[in-house]
């Protein structure tokens, strides 16, 4: 993506479209003055009002672009960073309904607000918005191409360093988007173990180990390989380390959920339920993508990303209900629904962090629960934690981000729900509380590190494109993470 930066309007570039923000009332600023009447009449008639989101095409004579997108903002005194992100998504998905490939962009002013702050919530929006994946269509795409921008001339500001920043962290947003929406057939683990070590060669602070089958076999990684056993794919442990400050004893563990394709097993999901079972794979993806834009970014930290990936298939090798296996740590497991896999791979990989990697903190990310999406919807995630600090340094990175994150219980008495006869845990407590008893099933595979669980089962794969989000998948999490490497730059130990 192209952007170009202008202070003066009279000397912006030529460009397919103009975007002119509104404030709800329709207050004339010294953005809009630009347009020099020639969205009088449409002002005039009250066909657009400036509420937020709302959009006015018009057709200009002699300008520069041969058409103005009018945007509502919507009141001043309302106005948020996400509310931006939103406004200037809307407008993209206008423009880029018209085939257009260029825009210029006058940017708003808000007093008390720092300029870069406002043109990162924009920038944001335009670029999380500027995305298609498109690259399975076959005859509907020759019929009806489709573009995106490749050029942004942003009025009233002068360059500033935030563009390149703000666009390798979509980048990194679009990466973890390509990989969920990919097919299952294709994103296979092997696939990502491939992926993993493709990051070799984008920094020399990267290091990349793959474990594979043969290795989780002598390790005795057997929750793993138990989810493993009717797959057609060999599963794998992927491990990603960027040692961006190796003067710091501080060391970020992140650890996603990587379940490629997920039927279900024994406990086979019905067919609506599977649907969107390639999705189950985001908390790996998320993962990945954020220790990749953590080096993009050159962030002075000490991350890893840490994902077991496999698929969850039904066959004659099928783990089995009522069957008994043995955690990497050594803890037994009975099992009582094979469709709770993903706690299942993850509490191996936990193990395997807790056991070799010296973390100071750990972070897990897994689309884990559907009663995650039943308590909070599609736009939230829940986080529980043991260690108050950590969450509140998460909550902060949610609010910085507008990746919402909303803080979760773990009640101990819950843990009597996987209390098992012949092992020493089920893996499943039930319907209610599952999001909680999922976390706390974690929980019993960290020991006393600190650590954060974040259920992104609602936000990872929407039920339909929303807001900034052109397909069901989002990247989200992605975002969040990045913000909370950010500011643990400069490390203090938060116990």
């Amino acid at each position: 993506m192209k952007t170009d930066f202008v202070l003066d309007f009279e000397k912006r570039k030529e460009a397919d479209f103009l975007v002119v923000p509104f404030w709800e009332g329709l207050e004339e600023t010294a953005e809009t003055k630009c347009l020099k009447g020639a969205a009088n009449a449409a002002l005039a008639s009250g066909d657009f009002k400036g509420k937020k989101g709302e959009t006015l095409l018009l057709y200009g004579k002699g300008e520069k672009e041969p058409r103005f997108l009018l945007l509502g903002l919507g009141k001043p005194q309302e106005v948020t960073a996400e509310s931006l992100r939103r406004c200037f998504g809307n407008a993209v998905r206008a423009v880029l309904s018209k085939k257009a490939k260029s825009l210029n962009v006058l940017f708003p002013h808000i007093e008390k607000w720092e300029k870069e702050k406002v043109f990162s919530a924009i920038y944001e929006g335009i670029l999380l918005s500027n995305y298609k994946f498109n690259r399975l269509k076959g005859f509907s795409l020759k019929e009806n191409p489709e573009t995106l921008l490749e050029k942004i001339g942003c009025i009233g500001l002068g360059t500033t360093a935030w563009a390149e920043k703000v666009q390798m962290i979509v980048s990194g947003v679009h990466y973890v988007r390509d990989l969920v929406n990919g097919n299952a057939d294709d994103v296979n683990p092997k696939m990502l173990a491939d992926e993993a070590l493709s990051f070799e060669q984008l920094s020399s602070q990267i290091k990349v180990t793959i474990f594979d089958k043969k290795w989780l076999e002598k390790e005795g990684m057997g929750l793993l390989l138990a989810v493993n056993r009717s797959s057609s794919f060999d599963p794998f442990l992927i491990q990603v380390s960027y040692k961006g400050n190796p003067h710091s004893q501080e060391h970020i563990v992140l650890v996603g959920k990587g379940v490629t394709y997920d039927t279900g097993g024994l406990s086979l999901k019905p067919t609506d339920g599977m649907l969107t079972m390639k999705c189950d794979m985001a908390g790996a993806a998320t993962v990945l993508g954020a220790v990749r834009t953590a080096a993009a970014l050159g962030l002075k930290v000490n991350v890893t990303a840490v994902a077991p990936v496999t698929e969850n298939c039904i066959g004659p090798t099928s783990y089995k209900l009522g069957d008994v296996y043995r955690s990497y740590l050594g803890k037994t497991v009975e099992i009582n629904n094979t469709d709770a896999e993903g706690r299942l791979i993850l509490a191996d990989a936990l193990g395997y962090v807790i056991r070799n990697l010296n973390p100071t903190s750990i972070i897990d990310l897994a689309t884990l629960t559907g009663g995650m999406v039943i308590a909070l919807g599609e736009e939230m995630a829940g986080v529980f934690s043991n260690h108050d600090a950590l969450a509140n340094e998460l909550m902060e990175a949610s609010h910085s981000t507008d990746e919402l994150l909303w803080k979760m219980p773990l009640n101990e008495d819950y843990k009597d729900c996987l209390k098992s006869d012949i092992a020493d845990l089920i893996n499943s407590g039930g319907r209610d509380a599952s999001a909680m008893k999922g976390a706390l099933f974690l929980q019993e595979f960290v020991g006393s590190a600190h650590w954060a669980h974040l259920d992104i089962a609602g936000p990872a794969y929407l039920s339909k494109p929303k807001y900034y989000h052109p397909t069901k998948a989002t990247g989200y999490g992605l975002r969040l993470l990045v913000d909370f490497l950010r500011k643990k730059e400069t490390y203090t130990d938060p116990s």
